[in-house]
C-alpha cells in the first residue's frame, strides 16, 4: 500500500491500523536544536481523542505517546523522530458482522476491490484513528512555526444549516476550546450541540465545516504551478477522513462577485504592504502575500449510522448493515485539531522550503 508519506522537506509517514497493537508517525527533515514541548502534543491529542464527550464517540483512549528517537534532552537532535500511540480500547468483536459485508459510503468495497483483502476492524487502515498520528506531527510542526510567530486557529463555524458568525482576525483557541462543538459562537454552538444530540438519538449522523485562519505568515510561502501553497494544501485537507470540500478565501462565493468586488487592493500600511481586502485568502499566485490565510473544510455526515441499510456482501448477495459499537454523530469537534495539524505540516513544509531555495 503506497500514499502514507506527506511533505517534502518536512515529510511525515504514518502507520498502523485502527485495531492494531498501535499507530505512530515518522517524521523526517526536522530541524535539529528545535525545543519539543511535550505538553503541546499531549494537548493537542487531548483535543482529537476519543470519549471527550457526549458527542463524540465512546471508544475511551488516553493517547499516551512514547517518542522512540530524534529528540534528546527536549531538543530535536536532526533525525529522524519515532512516535507510537498505543490502541489500548479497541472492540472488534463490534466488527465481526462485516468481515463479509461491505458498508455503504466506506472504504470497505474499494480496499477489498483494490487489495483483495482488508482488515474489517473498524476499517483499518482507512479508519479516522490514523489521524491521531498527524495531530502528532502537527504539534511538532507548529513547534517549528511558533518560532516565527504564526499562529493556525482552527474552529466549527458551520454544523448542517447551522452557521455560527465568528471574526477569524481575532478568534483564539481559548475561545474555540470553551465549546463542547468547538465553535467560538456561544449562540450558535448551542443550537449546534442541540441538532447533533438530536441526531445522535435519530441513530442518523450529520456534517458541516471546520474553517481556519493562520497569522503572521510570512510572504513567499508556496512554489508556482503545481506546489502553490493553497494546492497542497487543499491536498493536505481533502487527504482527512470524511473531507468532501475545500476552498480557500472567498471560495465559491467569488463565482458571484465582479473582478472589481473581488480584486485585492494594494495599500501601505506603518511601510508594510498589505491588501485592504482578503478575498484571496492570503494567498495570490499560489505563494503567500502575508495577509491571513483563511480557508473552509467540508466534512459530510459520518457514514456509519445506527439505522438498517441496504448492501450487499463478498458474493454480491444482497444484505443489511446496521452500525454496532461507538461512532461519532458528528465529526467536526474532533476534527479541529486534525485541520490545525495538516495546515502546520503544509506551512512547516514550505517554510523549509522556501528558506534552502531563498536563504
Amino acid at each position: 500500500m503506497a500514499g502514507n508519506t506527506f511533505g517534502k522537506l518536512f515529510r511525515i509517514t504514518t502507520f498502523g491500523e485502527s485495531h492494531g497493537r498501535a499507530i505512530g508517525v515518522v517524521i523526517d527533515g526536522f530541524p535539529a536544536g528545535i525545543d519539543v514541548n511535550e505538553t503541546l502534543i499531549h494537548q493537542d491529542l487531548q483535543r482529537r481523542r476519543p470519549g471527550q464527550s457526549k458527542l463524540t464517540t465512546q471508544r475511551k483512549e488516553t493517547e499516551e505517546f512514547q517518542i522512540l528517537s530524534g529528540v534528546f534532552e527536549e531538543k530535536s537532535t536532526g533525525s529522524p523522530i519515532a512516535v507510537t500511540i498505543p490502541n489500548t480500547n479497541a472492540r472488534s468483536k463490534d466488527y465481526a458482522h462485516l468481515e463479509k459485508t461491505f458498508r455503504p459510503s466506506h472504504a470497505d468495497f474499494t480496499y477489498e476491490a483494490k487489495y483483495g483483502h482488508r482488515d474489517h476492524r473498524g476499517g483499518g487502515r482507512s479508519s479516522a484513528r490514523e489521524t491521531a498520528a498527524r495531530v502528532v506531527a502537527g504539534a511538532f510542526a507548529k513547534m517549528l512555526l511558533q518560532q516565527m510567530g504564526i499562529e493556525i486557529v482552527a474552529y466549527v463555524s458551520t454544523v448542517a444549516d447551522v452557521r455560527a458568525t465568528v471574526n477569524d482576525q481575532t478568534v483564539s483557541l481559548a475561545e474555540v476550546e470553551k465549546s463542547l462543538i468547538r465553535c467560538p459562537d456561544e449562540m450558535a454552538s448551542s443550537k449546534m450541540e442541540k441538532l447533533i444530540n438530536s441526531v445522535r438519538k435519530d441513530g442518523d449522523t450529520v456534517g458541516g465545516i471546520v474553517s481556519c485562519v493562520v497569522r503572521n505568515v510570512p510572504v513567499g510561502l508556496g512554489e508556482p504551478v503545481f506546489d502553490k501553497l493553497h494546492a497542497d494544501l487543499g491536498k493536505a485537507m481533502l487527504s482527512i477522513n470524511a473531507v468532501k470540500g475545500f476552498e480557500v478565501g472567498s471560495g465559491f462565493a467569488s463565482t458571484k462577485m465582479k473582478g472589481s468586488e473581488h480584486n485585492d487592493m494594494f495599500t501601505s500600511e506603518k511601510g508594510k504592504i498589505i491588501t485592504e481586502t482578503n478575498h484571496s485568502g492570503g494567498i495570490q499566485g499560489g505563494i503567500s502575500n502575508g495577509m491571513n490565510i483563511t480557508f473552509n473544510v467540508a466534512f459530510k455526515p459520518v457514514a456509519t449510522i445506527m439505522r438498517p441499510q441496504s448492501s450487499v456482501d463478498l458474493e454480491g448477495n444482497e444484505t443489511t448493515v446496521e452500525g454496532k459499537g461507538r461512532h461519532d454523530p458528528c465529526v467536526l469537534p474532533r476534527a479541529v485539531p486534525i485541520v490545525e495539524a495538516m495546515a502546520a505540516i503544509v506551512l512547516a513544509d514550505h517554510y523549509l522550503r522556501n528558506k534552502t531555495q531563498n536563504g
